[in-house]
């Protein structure tokens, strides 16, 4: 927002003593060939940094130039009092030397740097009114600097007149229906020092001091000492604190006033695209909603607390000078002034003013986090927040999270409106004096922690101990996410630890022409493992992602030796365009298989393509239910639906449960697998064997455990021709998450529906079986409160009846479909690179659709089957 300039700043008109026209002068003065001057654009009155200055108009001399050997210029002033005089100024370019025999530094096309110290370039005096003389040496990169510069050469008193600012990430622009400006990174730093980049034109702001304050000052005389120099605007102030120096960031509860209204991020544009706020001598940060919480529920048992966004009252935070004021810009154009020094002073008054000081973040305070049983520091999920909502970020994190895809994968995690930071055992947090509200949360094990406290100038450390109230890893149960992306294997094991996820898959994975943690993968190293020098309890493994267009997508898991491509193909957005479909994904699958990993649909049902073949042709060992984040949506049906279907026509698939987190608004371990070890050691490789043995189940919460006649998920029961009567038994137990349904479901249908008003049940009961089945266990149950929310579900146990297997005609049907569309796919439209190998391609979901095919004739359901695309006759369309 342009503010209007600074009242404490008296510009002086410099415009009868000009002697050179900028855009005329040449060598180190003048215009850098190719390099577009926004300099020759400023011209009358111009503010910078809040400070107005009067330069030069479009005609005539508009520049003071001091050239070495020349007659010093004497400028009368009108006699005045000042504490400072504000130069904008710049002195020649200098080219870089190096020494003979070493290399240059730095591109080419920008030989200088600025980085020479110390050299006398002018004397500037200041005359008083008594007839005395105050002179002040200016130094080349202390008072002034020359406009083309390298980045490590910034001067040490004098500032960019551009001054600081702020620029939204690519995801905030985009979110708001606008170009982002600024190339994705750069963007994402969210600030800027005002300095141009490396061969931009920069001007510099030197803040004289008057050593002379009481005297009034009747003229300046500048000399030219060493180098020559320019002088393009001169501006005075009576301020007591130095104008160019801020004060650290600081935070202010504003409420907005009329006609300025929070945009769609429930924010106030702060960068230079925005109209609604700005400061004269300083920077705004970011003007957010405030955040309000019920200190009740805070301190409540709610499983997750929000806070409401207000729609009238903002936080502010700005980095300014003390005698800064706040304008805000109302739709009709009305400005709205806010001056920081009053809102400074303590003043009473009857009602809320309409903005107030926060209390500023001064207190550094060590968090120690530790397990209750053993007295050791923990990793943890940690969330801070002052009395205004204002999210309160240990060192080293964000202090807003961004949570656009690809972005923010650094140790952070925005759950709705809380934001978190991800430690290990300790970290440091600027506070606030006062109340600070605290959450630290480890996984669904462990009590959460919410608390409220208070922190005063003696306040060094906090520590904090984490009771693991439910104990299923002691009884052999493994927690694991199968589908993470983006992380480094670092970042993704103190995740896992802070989350409690034993066993965390990290996936390489490509996209289109991007390709991600390639170079992380090795074929051998579980990070974490004792075999690599970790404790064995929290480990990381990179896999690979394999994905298609069309046929769908395949997690790898585990494998040993060389990575399995290629990673994508035919075409995007998964691989490249003009990729051809060179494989299936059950090629990728016995690959997989044949190096000694696990193999997993992800996310499904989606794409609901070749993973029916694949089923049928016995290469998949599990299928992944996903959800990015549970608070968003939670266990689907539709999933699930499809995971029923090839139980119902036989197919005896684990279910596991993977967060496929690819930014910071994603939970790892949101959504999980428990699989048990029963008696093994904990290594990855158990780890994948109990995932294949079937005994899993996957949750957002409530851990369950079920047996059908005391088989436990993966195991098959046999029962005579008449069927009988089998006792399903269960085990629920939840830290937060409570159940609200006990389903017990049948071949898909819900075969019994209990209530459980606790967040620990058990109970049996028994089940009379006539046909071949499968059961599971399903709860309901939400980390929200919606209604009707799937929150666990155990895998199956087969219940076969006599010689007749499970088989539904019509889930059977629907499958073939599936692989026909498959066919006709690679019949059309995938791209071929190479004629043999797509006629082998096509053969092999040829087979997976005989197979099938023929079962069902076999059970007599064939008639019932009306194809969609000729599958037996290779047609080329």
């Amino acid at each position: 927002m342009k503010t209007p300039p600074s009242s404490h700043f008296t510009p002086i008109d410099l415009r009868p003593h000009f002697n050179a026209r900028r855009d005329e002068l040449q060598g180190g003065l003048g215009r850098k060939a190719g390099v577009a001057e926004w300099i020759t654009q400023l011209q009358g009155l111009q503010t910078f940094r809040g400070i107005p200055f009067l330069l030069g108009g479009a005609t005539g001399s508009d520049v003071l130039a001091l050239r070495p050997g020349e007659a010093p210029l004497s400028i009368p002033l009108a006699p005045a009092k000042a504490t400072y005089v504000v130069f904008l100024h710049v002195v020649t370019d200098h080219a870089r030397v190096m020494p003979r025999g070493f290399g240059g530094f730095g591109p080419p096309t920008h030989p200088v740097d600025g980085n020479e110290l110390g050299t006398p370039v002018a004397t500037y005096s200041l005359r008083y009114a008594d007839g005395s003389e105050a002179q002040v040496p200016v130094l080349r990169r202390l008072a002034i600097q020359q406009r083309h510069i390298a980045w490590s050469a910034s001067p040490f008193e004098a500032v960019p007149a551009l001054g600081p600012h702020v620029n939204s990430t690519h995801g905030e622009d985009l979110a708001l229906d606008r170009a982002p400006t600024m190339s994705f990174g750069f963007a994402e730093c969210r600030a800027a020092s005002g300095r141009l980049r490396p061969g931009g034109e920069n001007l510099w702001l030197y803040a004289l001091p008057n050593p002379h304050p009481s005297k009034e000052i009747t003229g300046i005389q500048l000399r030219a000492e060493e180098e020559a120099a320019l002088v393009y605007a001169v501006s005075t102030t009576r301020l007591a604190e130095h104008p160019l120096r801020l004060q650290v960031r600081r935070k202010l509860r504003l409420r907005l006033p009329p006609g300025v209204e929070l945009n769609r991020l429930g924010e106030l544009d702060v960068d230079d695209r925005g109209d609604q706020i700005g400061m004269d001598l300083g920077t705004v940060i970011s003007a957010r909603a405030v955040l309000e919480y019920s200190q009740d529920e805070w301190l409540g048992d709610a499983n997750d607390v929000q806070p409401v966004r207000s729609r009238s009252e903002v936080l502010v935070e700005y980095a300014a000078h003390p005698d800064a004021k706040l304008y805000l810009r109302g739709r009709d154009g009305s400005l709205h002034m806010h001056d920081l020094r009053a809102l400074a002073a303590d003043k009473a008054a009857d009602e809320p003013p309409p903005a107030m000081s926060i209390a500023p973040t001064t207190r550094p305070v060590k968090f120690r986090i530790l397990e209750k049983e053993t007295g050791q520091g923990v990793a943890a999920r940690l969330h801070c927040h002052g009395p205004a909502g204002e999210y309160l970020a240990p060192r080293g994190h964000h202090r807003k999270v961004n949570t656009g895809f690809f972005e923010d994968l650094f140790g952070d995690f925005a759950n709705g409106l809380n934001q978190y930071a991800y430690v290990d055992g300790t970290c440091i947090v600027d506070l606030p004096l006062g109340l600070v509200f605290v959450e630290i949360r480890r996984g669904f094990e462990v009590r959460p922690i919410r608390r409220v406290v208070h922190i005063d100038a003696n306040t060094e450390s906090l520590t904090f101990e984490l009771e693991k109230v439910i104990r299923w890893r002691e009884q052999g149960w493994v927690s694991s996410d199968t589908h993470v992306h983006f992380l480094n294997p670092q970042l993704a094991l103190l995740e896992g630890k802070a989350e409690d996820v034993n066993v965390v898959n990290l996936l390489a994975s490509q996209w289109g022409e991007l390709f991600t943690n390639v170079s992380e993968f090795d074929g051998r190293t579980t990070l974490g493992a004792k075999d690599f020098g970790g404790d064995g309890e929290f480990l990381v493994r990179v896999g690979t992602e394999n994905r298609m267009q069309v046929l769908g997508h395949l997690s790898l898991l585990g494998y040993d030796g060389e990575m399995i491509h290629p990673l994508c193909t035919g075409g995007p957005d998964e691989s490249a365009i003009g990729d051809p479909l060179e494989t299936t994904m059950s090629e990728w699958a016995e690959r997989c298989r044949r190096q000694g990993g696990l193999v997993v649909l992800p996310h499904a049902p989606m794409p609901q393509a070749e993973r029916a073949a694949d089923i049928v042709l016995g290469v998949i060992d599990a299928m992944e239910m996903m959800t990015f984040n549970p608070r968003d949506a939670q266990i689907t049906a539709f999933g699930l639906a499809d995971w029923y279907r090839f139980l119902n026509i036989g197919y005896h698939l684990p279910l596991v449960a993977g967060s496929d987190k690819m930014s910071a608004a994603s939970l790892l371990g949101g959504v999980r697998t428990y699989s048990q070890l029963g008696e093994r050691e904990f290594t990855f490789l158990n780890w994948m064997d109990s995932v294949r043995n079937g005994d899993t189940f996957i949750t957002v919460g409530p851990l369950v455990s079920m047996t059908v006649e005391g088989r436990r998920p993966g195991s098959r029961i046999q029962l005579p021709a008449g069927g009988g009567t089998v006792t399903v038994d269960w085990r629920i137990e939840s830290v937060s998450v409570p159940v609200k349904k006990i389903e017990v479901v049948c071949n898909g249908l819900v075969a019994f529906e209990l209530s459980c008003d606790d967040l620990e049940c058990k109970g049996s009961l028994p089940l009379r079986v006539t046909e071949s089945c499968w059961v599971a266990i399903r709860l309901r149950g939400s980390v929200v409160g919606r209604d009707g929310d799937i929150a666990a579900h155990t895998s199956a146990v087969q219940v076969e009846v006599g010689d007749k297997p499970i088989f539904a005609a019509a889930d059977a049907v629907s499958v073939l479909a599936q692989i026909e569309g498959t066919i006709a796919y690679v019949d059309t439209l995938a791209p071929r690179a190479d004629e043999d190998k797509h006629a082998g391609l096509r053969a092999n979901l040829a087979l997976a659709h005989h197979r099938l095919h023929r079962r069902l004739h076999q059970l007599g359901a064939g008639h019932s089957h009306t194809p969609i695309h000729a599958v037996h006759t290779h047609r080329d369309h």
